[in-house]
This record gives structure tokens, C-alpha cells and sequence, in this order.
């Protein structure tokens, strides 16, 4: 994938190879085919993209982002590397409850034996384990629902079938949640298989033409997505998902940031 300038052998000698020039002026290559790829834009966060960027590169001994461009063309390895650098977020449990309380007022009231439930982007797993610990909770059986959840990260979906947790992510959760659905090993809290059998995770990326294999779903939570997306994007990605749903009347829950 790179070049290097080759050794020129002269008797017993050779004189050392030249090192690569590194060129990282323009990251605007990258921003453009990350947001084309993800609908995630670094509109106005160009510096730190680039830094983060830069860094990615030397750490691989990639001399340029143009180099890097067409590596992430080719690499599909690479290109999801890139992607799980640039997407690493951190969340906890029992985030904006409401609308949670909200979705198992529903599959209650609506008396559902078999709820599917899609949540879109997991992160960690958080979120679609706080709705399966609410279900649960509210007298819901683990038999009356399911949790589909989906990120583009790579790393955050592996980390959320571990569900193993710090605790600064099950901050607002209380002794009885803790003791009921945890196991604490070593200042780590373990999520019971009674919750995380509730759910599963895939790499998915609601732009890819694949997407739509998941079906369609009683609920869709798709929230702080939608903030890394131009209006344009926001407005794409907002139809992708409600052509997700089964009931078109019922509303998507967007986070509080989510606006259009």
C-alpha cells in the first residue's frame, strides 16, 4: 500500500532507507468520505477531527490522509478501525428515563406478547439494557419482548455483550437494581444473563442498503444520533427509521438533542 524508496547497494554498503514524508494538511478528504459512509459530520469540529485523524496514522505508519483515504477504500478492516477511533462514546444506564417509562407504559397498555424493540445506536449497551431492566421491572416478561441493537462501532457492540461495567455507568441505578441484575467483581459490575439474554447486538449502519434485513419493529429508540448529522442527513436518517416500524403511528423516540 505505501511506497519506499529502495536501498542502493553500492559493495558492502548500503545506505539507509529514506523515511516517509508525513502530510497531514487536509483532513477534509477524510471528513468527507466519513460523513458519505455515516452520515456523521465533522462540520464543525475539523480540528479535532484532524488531530484524531493524525494521530490514527502515525500509530498505523500511514504517511498522509490521502494515503489513509485510499486504504479505508480497500481495507474494509481498516476503514472499520477508523470508524470505532472516531465513534467511541461513553454513556450510562437509566439515560433520559422518562421515555423509557414511557415504552414500557405502552407494551403494557397494549397488553404485547411479543414486543420488538429497536435501538439505534447502542453504544455500549446501556440504553437497550436499561429498557430491558425497566420491562422487567414493570412485570413484563423476558418472553413478551425483544431488543435489537445496532452501532457502527465495533468495539462498543463487543464491549456491550461483555456488559461488564464501571461505576460511573451504573451511577443512577440503586442498590436493589444493582444487587438484582449484577454481579460485582473486582469494582466491576457484571449484567446478569437474565437481562442480557433480552438483547442482541449487531455492527450495523442504518445508511447501508442491508439495514433494512433487521425487519421492521413495535418501538424504534434512536436517540443522540441524529446531533452528529447535517439537517439534510438528519432528515434521511429520520425516514430510514420510521420505515423501521410496523405501526406507523407510533412516534420514534429521538433524544432531547435530536433536533430538526
Amino acid at each position: 500500500m505505501f511506497s519506499f524508496f529502495r536501498k542502493k547497494v553500492q559493495k558492502e554498503t548500503a545506505e539507509p532507507a529514506a523515511l516517509y514524508t508525513e502530510n497531514f494538511d487536509d483532513v477534509s478528504v477524510i471528513a468527507e468520505y466519513f460523513c458519505k459512509e455515516t452520515g456523521i459530520t465533522f462540520e464543525k469540529q475539523m480540528s479535532i477531527l484532524k488531530n484524531k485523524v493524525s494521530s490514527f496514522c502515525r500509530q498505523r505508519k500511514i504517511p498522509s490522509f490521502e494515503n489513509l483515504l485510499r486504504g479505508i477504500q480497500g481495507d474494509a478492516v481498516l476503514k472499520q478501525e477508523l470508524i470505532d477511533y472516531l465513534t467511541t462514546n461513553e454513556t450510562f444506564f437509566y439515560r433520559e428515563i422518562k421515555q423509557i417509562k414511557e415504552l414500557v407504559e405502552l407494551v403494557k397498555r397494549k397488553n404485547f406478547t411479543n414486543a420488538t424493540i429497536l435501538c439505534a445506536p447502542c453504544a455500549t449497551g446501556e440504553e437497550p439494557y436499561s429498557i430491558a431492566i425497566k420491562l422487567l421491572e414493570g412485570d413484563v416478561a423476558a418472553s413478551r419482548f425483544h431488543i435489537v441493537a445496532i452501532d457502527i462501532n465495533a468495539d462498543a457492540i463487543a464491549k456491550a455483550k461483555k456488559a461488564v461495567y464501571k461505576e460511573r455507568n451504573i451511577r443512577n441505578l440503586s442498590a436493589e437494581i444493582l444487587h438484582k441484575y449484577f454481579t460485582l467483581e473486582n469494582e466491576r459490575y457484571i449484567l446478569k444473563e437474565s437481562v442480557k439474554s433480552c438483547v442482541s447486538f449487531e455492527v450495523a449502519n442504518i445508511f447501508d442498503d442491508s439495514f433494512a434485513r433487521l425487519g421492521k419493529f413495535d418501538f424504534v429508540f434512536s436517540r443522540n444520533m441524529l446531533i452528529y448529522f447535517d439537517k439534510e442527513t438528519k432528515l434521511r436518517a429520520k425516514s430510514i427509521l420510521e420505515s423501521m416500524r410496523k405501526d406507523e403511528t407510533h412516534d420514534i423516540f429521538f433524544g432531547h438533542a435530536d433536533l430538526f
